[in-house]
Formats: structure tokens, sequence, C-alpha cells
């Protein structure tokens, strides 16, 4: 199973600087902490924020340099533990630091005032969306031009600099503008640990002549966060299970369906337990997959109502009680609002509220808790899973290909199926990769990221920097589609200097896919590049990059062996040309569904 946020602070390993492993006294302690001594010679701003980001455990910042967060940038990279990685624009520096949040935790990027702040927002929009602390760092006006009505650049020419605050007030937790020494410490520390706290961005603005600054605030090792550890309503929660249990203990079939807030509640582990002790089938909802292990005995695959997974929406559907724990339910993962739920038969778990059927419902109950303590009180019922086993048929397999015969869809993620295991991670781009990757079924230890909530398009070229950044011991296996690698290509540059070995399957198929089976036009076709060329132009000879064009399946099989052999510690780019019109049966489904519930007509006045 992947390294989430919640396997990330749950777990107690001080070597790897993690979050959150409790000590006996019973608060949050941020590892890799160091006593206090006097450092009075690196008593400046600068080094105090290195050093708080290390001991969250961040080890790498994606950037952009301006020249407001220059002098910043130079006592960030002084932090033997941190890292600067340069990315070669401010969006996909934001998406390198989702997924790099998404294995670590927490994530941070660095970049200049209003110019860089206002290009890297859509990427901390997201990260909001799909609950990721990332701390995203800007350098800031210096303190004197504060209130002097003054203009300066990278700004739209107006004497109030709050611009850039007032667009991120909407897509982060908290907001930290620090033109002050003496309360910069504190600004800091409350931004870090309200990210942390609500899983949410947060911004924090530092003005270009603070950063190397001596103050007194910094004379010493900053004494490590204790983060007081959120703890249930005791009363509450005894209700709330005896409740649920004689809700579910009376239910002749029920299942358990995980939704994506099973990261930020930190519960994975905790609705694992749950089934094991209950028997019901578990399945997960799309957005959530690869937060509960697939090769658990009683998984019966993603529920994502017509376009899941064959015979699952038939069993979650048809049960007269289902758990819903963590669900996010928008017109995406309903198909366009088209799942068959009753909400008299449901039970909704979120991180801190349980509500029962029509009612009634549980505030302060923490999801973690409430599973755990569930588990004890269910009764053990496996008929609904024993229904699943006499209707399930195996997948079909997709039809042989003739020698030479143009590569088809299904035939690729047939191929990338095989290369999975423990070793590896996907990343799935938004578009039919979505799909797509979905039906791959994950073996242990295999991670799976992508983002369906926001559903940006581009995502996964900085997502696959991030991440893959973070988890040096797996290959990441990324699915792109040709429009999404247009986005942000550029930050493949980034991956070679890295020396990563990320496997990237560009998918080229002429357009926007996703688009066209919602409503096709003239705008969803794209300039064709030639990828691999592009590609290889871009490594200009420096590290080690391979690319290669296939057209059918015999290249793609001896591209993979090349890739996963002699080609093992390289960046491989292998460009897969498939028909236009080649689309997974589940996208041509979801897409008229999802065109009705955007084409409906507004209601009479």
């Amino acid at each position: 199973m992947d390294t989430t946020i919640g396997s990330q602070l749950d777990s107690c390993k001080p070597a790897n600087s993690t979050l959150g492993c409790p000590p006996q006294n019973g608060s949050a302690t941020i590892q890799g902490s160091h006593a206090p001594s006097a450092v009075s010679s690196d008593a400046i701003l600068g080094r105090h924020l290195a050093h708080r980001l290390v001991e969250i455990g961040v080890e790498d910042v994606f950037s952009v340099p301006g020249d407001f967060n220059l002098t910043l940038l130079d006592h960030l990279i002084a932090e033997p533990g941190l890292t600067n990685i340069g990315c070669c624009n401010e969006l996909n520096a934001g998406y390198a630091a989702d997924g790099y949040a998404r294995s670590r935790g927490v994530g941070a990027c660095v970049v200049t005032f209003t110019v860089g702040g206002l290009s890297i927002i859509n990427a901390i929009a997201g990260a909001y969306s799909e609950n990721l602390p990332v701390i995203c760092i800007l350098g800031g006006p210096n303190t004197n031009d504060y209130g002097t009505n003054r203009i300066l650049h990278h700004t739209i020419g107006l004497a109030d600099f709050t611009q850039e605050l007032r667009c991120f007030q909407t897509v982060t937790c908290y907001q930290a503008v620090v033109n002050h020494l003496e309360d910069a410490h504190e600004e800091i520390d409350r931004a870090i640990s309200t990210a942390l706290k609500e899983s949410k961005p947060v911004y924090i603005s530092i003005s270009c002549n603070l950063a190397a600054i001596p103050h007194p605030t910094f004379n010493r090792e900053p004494i490590p966060f204790s983060l007081s550890p959120r703890v249930s309503n005791k009363m509450g929660l005894e209700v709330a299970v005896e409740t649920t249990a004689a809700f579910l203990n009376k239910a002749v079939k029920p299942v358990m369906i995980g939704g994506p807030k099973l990261r930020v509640a930190k519960a994975c582990e905790a609705f694992v337990e749950l089934a094991d002790a209950c028997g019901y089938p578990i399945a997960v909802m799309p957005s959530a997959k690869g937060l509960v292990p697939e090769h658990h005995p009683h998984f019966i695959g993603t529920y994502w109502g017509s376009v899941g997974t064959a015979f699952c929406a038939e069993i979650v559907e048809s049960a007269d009680a289902y758990l819903f724990a963590g669900p996010i339910f928008n017109d995406y993962s309903s198909v366009g609002y088209s799942l068959l739920l009753k909400k008299e038969k449901a039970i909704i778990v979120q991180p801190d509220r349980v509500v029962i059927a029509n009612g009634p419902a549980f505030g302060c109950v923490l999801m973690k808790d409430f599973l755990q303590a569930l588990a004890k009180k269910l009764n053990r019922n496996t008929t609904a899973y024993e229904n699943y086993q006499r209707i399930f048929i195996p997948d079909g397999v997709p039809l042989k290909c003739d020698p030479r015969e143009p590569l088809r869809v299904n035939i690729l993620f047939n191929h990338i199926q095989k290369m999975l295991s423990s070793n590896t991670a996907v990343i799935a781009e938004t578009g039919d990769s979505w799909f797509n990757c979905q039906k791959l079924k994950l073996t242990e230890g295999c991670g799976y990221q992508f983002q369906m909530q926001y559903g940006s398009i581009g995502w996964s070229v900085g997502a696959t920097l991030g991440y893959a950044q973070s988890v040096p011991d797996k290959r990441v296996i990324a699915c792109i589609g040709d429009g999404s690698f247009q986005m942000t290509a550029q930050d493949i540059s980034t991956m070679i200097r890295c020396g990563q070995k990320n496997i990237i399957f560009l998918i080229n198929n002429g357009g926007y896919t996703i688009e066209v089976e919602i409503h096709d036009g003239p705008y969803n076709v794209i300039k064709n590049w030639n990828y691999t060329g592009l590609v290889d132009s871009i490594h200009n000879g420096e590290g080690n990059c391979w690319t290669k064009k296939v057209r059918c399946e015999e290249e793609l099989i001896e591209a993979i062996e090349i890739a996963t052999g002699e080609k093992k510690d390289c960046l491989c780019f292998i460009e897969v040309i498939v028909h236009k019109d080649d689309t997974s049966k589940e996208l041509l489904e979801w897409g008229s569904r999802v065109s009705a519930a955007n084409s409906r007509p507004p209601n009479p006045q």
C-alpha cells in the first residue's frame, strides 16, 4: 500500500524525520529535532525556516528563483538536510510539492512575489482540494516599501501589495506575511503547525530584506513542535459506535466503501482493521484507489457506479446497508449524479463526524477512533461477499493483436499491469488514464496517485517529479496523455537533472480525449509533436535518459524490456501512438453521463 500522509504521520521512525510519532506524554512531537544549543552565527530567519522544514520531514524544496526570494534561497540551500530542486516554472513547482506531500506527509515550494505566486496558485488550489499540507513560501517586497504608496515591479501597477495575499486566502488554511523580525518566529511556526493540523496548504510571505538579518528570537535551535493531539469526545464516540453497530448488525448484506478522506483522517489501517473484523466486502471510491490494500481477501474493486469494477456496483447498490469512510460525492465520482444509493441505508463517516442514515449525527468523533471501536462491536457477516463470489466472472482478456497491428490502449495497459510490484508506483493523469489505471490491480506495496477532485490536466508531470523525489526506492510509472503533457512538459528536464528513473508512457492520440467524450469540437484537437524528439532535445546529452516511439505490441514489449532491463537506471520516455478514438468503455459511459449533467437546462424560476 502507498505511503500516504496517514501512514507517515502514524509511523514511528525517527531516522526518517517523519511526522507525529506519539511520545510517552501523549503529544505528537515532530522527529529530527536537536537539543537546544547556542548558534548565534546562524541566528537568522532563513536558517530558522530551513531548520523547521527539515524538522517536519521536508528534504527537498521545489523552487523558481526571483529577485525577491534569492537571499532566502541562499539560506535554504545552506541547510545540510535540505536540497533545492529548481523547476522550470512555478506551476510545476507547486505540482511537485503536491506529489511530494502525498508520500512524505508535507511538501514545500518557494517562488517570488505575485508574478510567481499567481502562477503557482493553481497547483496550491489542487493541493487544497486533496487535503495536502504544502508550505508555499514566497519572497516578498522589502519591508521599507510597505505603506509608502510606491509601485513595485512584479505587481499589477498598484501600490496595494495585498493582491497576492487576497488570492491565496481562499486556497490556503493560514496566511503569514512576515515583514517584522520580532514576530517572524511566531508567524512561521504558526503557519507550519496549522498546515500539519489542518492538512491543507499555507502561505508564507517573507520580505526579501529579512532572510539574512540576525535576531535574538533565532539565537538558539528552535524548540521542537509539540502538536496537541486531537481527541474524540468520549461520550459522543460511545453513542456513535453503539448506534452504528445496532444499525449494521440488523442488516442482511452490509458493505464498506473507502473514500479519499481516509488519508487526511489517517484511518487507512483502521478501515482494514474493521474489514478484518466484520467480514464485509470492501470497495474504494475512485479517488481513494491506493489507500486500501487491493490484495485484501474481501476487496471487490472500485465503486464508481456504472463505470467501476465489474460486479462492484451491483453488490454495493443492492446492499441494505453501506458504510462510507471519508467519501467525496461530486459530479465526477458520482458519474453525473447517477449512483443508485439511498441515504437511509448509509453510514457516512467523515474525518471528525458520523451521520447515520437520515439522522442522528455525531460531531467531535474522529474517524480512526470510530472505526477501531466499531470493529469490536460488529457481528461478523460475510453474506454480501458470498453474493459477490457467486456472480463474479474473471476479467476478459483483450483480443490478441495481429502481427504489427496498430497498438490498442487495452493492450498497453495489459503490459503495464505486468510491470507492477512493491517497487513501483503509478501516477495517472486526468483523462482516459484515470479509467485505464483504475483497472490496474495494485500489488502489495505498489503506490498509486491521481488528482480527481481538482482534475487539473498537466498535474502529473510535476507530481511525478515530486513524488519520485520523495520515494527514491520506487520506480514511478506515469501514464500521461499528449494534451496534458503539452501543458507542463518542461520539467522532464528537472527529472533528468535529479537523476530520476521514472518510466513515462506518453499516450499520443492527438487531442483532449476526455473532453471529446464529454463534448466534442475542433478545440479538442491539438498540434501533434514529435514527443520523443522533444525529450531528446531536453536531454541534450546531459544525464541519463532514453526514449522510444512505439506503434505496435511487438515494439511495446521490446521497449518495456529495455526500460526495465539495461535502462533500469535511466529516465525512460515511451511515446505510444494510438488511434484518436481508442478509449476505454468506461470513459465513453462516464463522458456521456457527465455531459448530460453539464447540459441540464435551468430550473424553472
